[in-house]
C-alpha cells in the first residue's frame, strides 16, 4: 500500500509539472499570436481607446509580471475572464466538454470493438484472404485523411442521400457523421497493433504448454494470448483517447462541432489568451489523468507489472 501511495505521489507531482510546462509555452507562445486588444476595437478606434483597454485587459504590464499572475492566479483555479465571451474562461471550455466527450466516447467505443475484432480475426486466420482484407482495410483507415472522409461522408450521406445532417449537435443523427469518420482511424490503428501483439503472444514458449496441457482453445485464446496482447493496446487506446477528449480539431471543424477543440482554435483566432489558456491546461490534464489510468490498469492485466 505504501508503494502504490508513493507511486501516486509520484505521478501527481510530475503531473503537476508537466502541466505547468505546459501552460508557461503556451502563455508566451499565444502573445506571439499579436494584440487582442486592436481585435476588440471597433474600426476607428484611437490610441486612447487602444491603451486604455489593455489596460484593463492587463496587457501594458511587463510580460514577466504577467506570467506570475496568470500562475498565481491558475494555482488558486483561475483561468481569467475571455476576452470574447466576457465569461470565466474555464467555465467557456467546460461547457463544450459534454459535447466532445459524447463525440470521443462513441469514436472510441466503436472504434474499439470493431479493431479489436478486426485484429483478432487478422491473427487468427493469418495467410488467408480474411486477414488480407482486414489489414489492406486498417491500412487504408490509417492512410485515410480524416478531414477528406469526413468531407465524402457528407458530400455522400447528407448532401446527396440527405440521411444525416452536414453539421452541428444536438441529435444522435449529427453524431452518426463524426462519430463514424474518428471510429474509422481509431479502428484501424486497433487492429494492426492487436494483430502485431497476437501474433508475437502466440509463438511464446507458455502459449504452446497452455495447447500441450489440452486447454480449451478459446481458454488459451482468452486467458494466455489475449490479455497478454492488450497492454501495448491499452496503451494506444489511452493516447487515442486523450486525443479525442482534448478535442478533434480537424472534424470538431469539418462538422461544425461544437467542442472544446473547435473552442481553442476559435480562441486562437481571436487572440483569446484565457480561453487558450484553460483550454491547453485541460486538454493536459485530460492526456495525464488517462495515463495515470493506462498505468494503473496494466497491473490489473499483468500481475508482474503489479508486483514491480
Amino acid at each position: 500500500m505504501l508503494a502504490v501511495t508513493r507511486y501516486l505521489v509520484g505521478k501527481l507531482a510530475e503531473s503537476l509539472l508537466a502541466i505547468w510546462g505546459v501552460v508557461t509555452i503556451v502563455f508566451f507562445v499565444s502573445r506571439v499570436l499579436g494584440d487582442p486588444a486592436v481585435l476588440l476595437l471597433p474600426v476607428g478606434a484611437g490610441q486612447q481607446d487602444l491603451d486604455a483597454l489593455r489596460a484593463s485587459l492587463g496587457l501594458d504590464r511587463p510580460i514577466l509580471e504577467q506570467y506570475l499572475i496568470s500562475v498565481l492566479a491558475m494555482v488558486r483555479g483561475d483561468f481569467g475572464v475571455s476576452f470574447q465571451h466576457q465569461r470565466p474562461a474555464m467555465d467557456v471550455v467546460l461547457e463544450r466538454m459534454p459535447v466532445t466527450a459524447t463525440l470521443a466516447g462513441t469514436a472510441l467505443l466503436f472504434g474499439t470493438l470493431i479493431g479489436a475484432v478486426a485484429g483478432a480475426i487478422a491473427a487468427l486466420k493469418r495467410g488467408t484472404i480474411s486477414e488480407f482484407i482486414v489489414m489492406v482495410a486498417a491500412l487504408l483507415g490509417q492512410a485515410t485523411p480524416v478531414f477528406w472522409l469526413g468531407i465524402m461522408l457528407i458530400l455522400v450521406f447528407s448532401v446527396d442521400l440527405g440521411w444525416f445532417p452536414t453539421g452541428g449537435s444536438g441529435t444522435i443523427a449529427h453524431l452518426v457523421l463524426p462519430g463514424l469518420t474518428l471510429s474509422v482511424f481509431v479502428s484501424a490503428s486497433i487492429a494492426r497493433l492487436l494483430r502485431s501483439s497476437l501474433l508475437d503472444i502466440m509463438r511464446e514458449d507458455y502459449v504452446r504448454t497452455a495447447r500441450a496441457k489440452g486447454l480449451l482453445p478459446r481458454t488459451v485464446f482468452f486467458w494466455h494470448i489475449a490479455r497478454n496482447a492488450l497492454i501495448p493496446v491499452i496503451t494506444m487506446i489511452g493516447i487515442i483517447a486523450g486525443e479525442l477528449l482534448g478535442g478533434s480539431v480537424v472534424i470538431e471543424t469539418v462538422f461544425a462541432w461544437p467542442g472544446v477543440g473547435r473552442i481553442i482554435m476559435q480562441a486562437i483566432q481571436a487572440q483569446d489568451f484565457p480561453v487558450i489558456q484553460a483550454g491547453v491546461a485541460l486538454v493536459a490534464a485530460i492526456f495525464i489523468v488517462v495515463n495515470l489510468a493506462v498505468d494503473l490498469l496494466y497491473g490489473v492485466l499483468d500481475p508482474r507489472i503489479r508486483r514491480r
